[in-house]
């Protein structure tokens, strides 16, 4: 077995022969035709030379942001409590690469074609289906998470969801035209969102048996649901690969309601 040489020697040795790149016996590849001083100096070439472990500064590929998906209905109170006392606190702690949030608004509502005309009729009532709508017009003439979230917490977490828009939008998104909002909801647009939200979620596999209803990473276990519940910076903070920021402390927080079962 051949005795192991500290990389000084190494450097040393490719200083002198650069061209030659480092004799195998000496445990360095033949690939790696680089003087030492670049050997640090991208991923490929530490790979090359097979020092990657002694690069401390060397750039590390970004981690893939965590995927979480809320299948929610506006009027559910257990809906309302995760998305404002778990979620929105979450989304707000971490960094903007850590997770992806994508939220469907729909739940236990049903999709009814009367006439030739879609029809919806949520566990809630009439209410809830507007509310949903709401929702997703504002996701749709929003387009960017980080401007609609904080207005769907705003509604969510107030004594309205469906009166409070005007309000919500003045704090969190002025930009926004509520005018265009309410002609979504009013007119095929809004329809047309909540078919697609119907489809997502009778998609779903397992198919859900109450919201709210959690996947991540694509993925839907009744462990994962409970762990989102019980501890969701927690679960994030574990099955993010990158950096931890200083937020990933993890400290348990209360057990929510459970929730509207179908």
């Amino acid at each position: 077995m051949a005795p192991t040489v500290p990389l000084a020697v190494l450097a040393l040795v490719a200083l002198v022969a650069p061209g030659l790149g480092v004799a195998s016996g000496l445990g360095v590849t033949p690939g790696c035709d680089y003087p030492a001083h670049r050997w640090c100096s991208s991923p490929d070439i530490a790979a090359a030379c097979q020092v990657e472990s002694s690069c401390p500064s060397l750039p590390r590929p970004a981690a893939a942001p965590v995927e979480l998906s809320l299948y929610y209905e506006s009027l559910c109170p257990a809906c309302r409590e995760f998305l404002v006392l778990k979620l929105f606190p979450t989304w707000l702690l971490l960094p903007g690469e850590m997770l992806n949030i994508t939220l469907v608004p729909y739940g236990n509502a049903q999709e009814r074609n009367v006439s030739g005309k879609l029809d919806f009729k949520c566990q809630h009532g009439p209410e809830e289906c507007l509310g949903n709508m709401m929702e997703a017009c504002l996701m749709h003439e929003a387009q960017n998470f980080s401007t609609y979230f904080p207005v769907i917490f705003c509604l969510e977490s107030g004594s309205s969801v469906t009166k409070n828009l005007e309000a919500c939008l003045q704090i969190y998104a002025p930009e926004l035209d509520s005018g265009r909002i309410a002609a979504c909801v009013q007119g095929d647009t809004g329809v047309a969102l909540m078919h697609r939200n119907a489809q997502l979620t009778e998609a779903l596999d397992p198919p859900h048996q109450f919201v709210p209803w959690i996947t991540v990473n694509g993925k839907h276990t009744d462990e994962l649901q409970a762990q989102a519940e019980a501890s969701l910076l927690g679960l994030v903070c574990h099955l993010y690969q990158g950096e931890k920021p200083e937020a990933c402390g993890g400290s348990k927080a209360p057990k929510i309601p459970s929730g509207c079962r179908r």
